[in-house]
């Protein structure tokens, strides 16, 4: 069988931690009496869900690798089919956790409640690896999002990140902590974390410090937040270190702040599109998107920021999370 070329090839993208996701929009939200939601949505969903949902509606291949069990998987694969998602799963013993979002127009604001997922059962990691391993050689690229459910093999991302390497592929990771500390000796090419999941990884002390040796952390730090200036000095040291020691170039996303990224021996900064965001629940996942599009057909880090704020911005126009369908910038 030939081989697709590069521009054919499909992005593929894991997230150990699948959601049936019910998004609720009120006009104004009163906390302690009833509310009434003016409009309602359930999506199949999840950081991954949401990365390759992005790419399919931009015309992009892309598959999706997860696990599924319970009474809530046929709802949760039906709802990807319906969105034309390309999604491969292995049979995990657990249901499907929800999660939901809640939209007050009043306010202007979106909030997340976030169910932890059960523990997935035995053979559920060695069934996912024997997937993955079978789906490397017609890929492009990887991403892998997001924390993975109890149960799995504490080096799962580690291992996925060495197997993606070794074949070639463009690895992007947008995952915290040890996951990630843990997956730096493989040499992932991007580490794309929110400005929250940078800190809970290398955490500020004491204005500065915190390197890819850093312990994690599971939080931001309980000090006074620092300036924007001690900020940007830290994530620009991290960021040095990531490419001398791993040659990994970092991107770091701060909501409706400029995206920091390093690119050429320096720290440089991303437009964001000022708009008024209806759900921005996956414009993380978007960015990815648009990053990793942009990397994996050869563009500069600078356009794959650029692509990546564009499908963000389109995201928080949506209600639906992980989508860009239909939306417009001005």
């Amino acid at each position: 069988m030939p081989v697709p070329s590069p521009a054919s090839r499909p992005i593929l993208s894991v997230c150990l931690n699948p959601v049936v996701q019910k998004t609720l929009v009120f006009d104004r939200l009163v906390k302690g009496e009833v509310n009434r939601a003016r409009d309602h949505r359930v999506d199949a969903s999840g950081k991954g869900v949401n990365v390759t949902r992005v790419l399919t509606e931009t015309g992009r291949a892309a598959i999706h690798l997860t696990q599924a069990g319970g009474p809530t998987r046929e709802w949760f694969l039906a709802l990807a089919a319906a969105d034309g998602i390309d999604l491969r799963w292995v049979e995990s013993d657990s249901e499907i956790r929800f999660c939901h979002t809640v939209a007050d127009l009043a306010e202007g604001s979106a909030t997340e409640l976030v169910e932890e997922a059960r523990q997935v059962g035995l053979g559920t990691g060695e069934r996912l690896l024997a997937a993955f391993r079978e789906l490397l050689a017609s890929c492009v690229a990887l991403v892998i999002s997001g924390t993975k459910a109890a149960g799995f093999e504490p080096d799962i991302f580690p291992i996925m990140t060495r197997y993606a390497k070794e074949a070639g592929l463009l690895v992007v990771l947008d995952i915290k902590g040890k996951d990630l500390i843990d997956s730096l000796k493989f040499r992932p090419d991007v580490i794309k974390p929110n400005l929250h999941e940078l800190l809970a990884t290398w955490p500020l002390q004491n204005g500065g410090g915190g390197g890819p040796s850093a312990a994690a952390a599971d939080g931001l730090p309980e000090a006074a937040a620092p300036g924007e200036a001690a900020l940007r000095a830290h994530v620009a040291r991290i960021a040095a270190e990531l490419e001398e020691g791993h040659g990994s170039r970092l991107v770091v996303t701060r909501g409706s702040r400029p995206t920091w990224f390093w690119d050429g021996g320096e720290l440089r900064e991303g437009p964001v599109h000022l708009i008024k965001p209806l759900n921005p629940t996956g414009s993380g996942d978007a960015f990815t998107a648009g990053l990793t599009a942009v990397l994996s057909g050869g563009g500069t880090m600078a356009e794959a920021v650029a692509e990546g704020s564009r499908l963000g911005a389109l995201n928080a126009l949506c209600l639906k999370p992980g989508s860009i369908r239909g939306a417009r910038l001005a």
